[in-house]
């Protein structure tokens, strides 16, 4: 409450600063997730990238700004803007979602695994460089192809599996059988001690 012993000036300061502060608040969240429901899978993505990606990387699709707006004022975890950097093909944005980046030192790999992973690599694919300049010679992000991740096949699948199993024989590792060995030439000519 303002108390009527305050100057005039006083409270008009603090009742504008009061409107002003309100007025932000109440525009903080207002943004919403641009992508359509009827393409689940890119809807999906673009949830996730705006739940785990926020906070670094700005993509007016996902209704995230976690870049710096000003490279004086960058920050060392403000993340690229997707905005207007193109990251295609989606290939490469698997590859930086699982190694934390290309340079590995901020983003945490595996921010999302599976097919969280997938969907964000293929929203991001999809929707990053949009709003990119152009650049006289290079080709806009729009006419690159997104690519594809390739699908696992039953077949690759089964070789996999079957290189994973380990045979009994190779369970032991090596340094046993040499030591085995070693104590077998070890005791050789040797009369074994009776215990009692």
């Amino acid at each position: 409450m303002i108390s009527a012993r305050m100057s005039r000036p006083v409270r008009v300061l603090l009742l504008t600063s009061s409107v002003v502060v309100s007025a932000l608040a109440t525009a903080c969240g207002t943004q919403k997730v641009s992508v359509s429901k009827s393409q689940p899978g890119l809807y999906r993505g673009a949830v996730i990238f705006n739940q785990r990606c926020s906070g670094c990387h700005t993509l007016s699709y996902a209704a995230t700004n976690g870049s710096a707006a000003n490279v004086r004022t960058k920050e060392p975890n403000n993340g690229p803007n997707f905005n207007i950097r193109c990251e295609r093909p989606m290939s490469r944005v698997v590859y930086a979602i699982e190694n934390g980046g290309f340079s590995g030192a901020i983003m945490p790999p595996n921010v999302v695994v599976a097919q969280d992973a997938i969907d964000v690599a293929n929203f991001v694919a999809t929707y990053a460089g949009r709003q990119a300049p152009p650049i006289p010679g290079v080709a806009p992000c729009t006419t690159k192809p997104v690519g594809t991740l390739p699908a696992v096949t039953a077949a690759t699948a089964t070789t996999t599996a079957k290189k994973a199993a380990v045979t009994p024989s190779a369970a032991k590792p090596p340094q046993k059988k040499a030591t085995a060995a070693r104590t077998a030439k070890q005791t050789q000519g040797r009369t074994p001690v009776a215990t009692p």
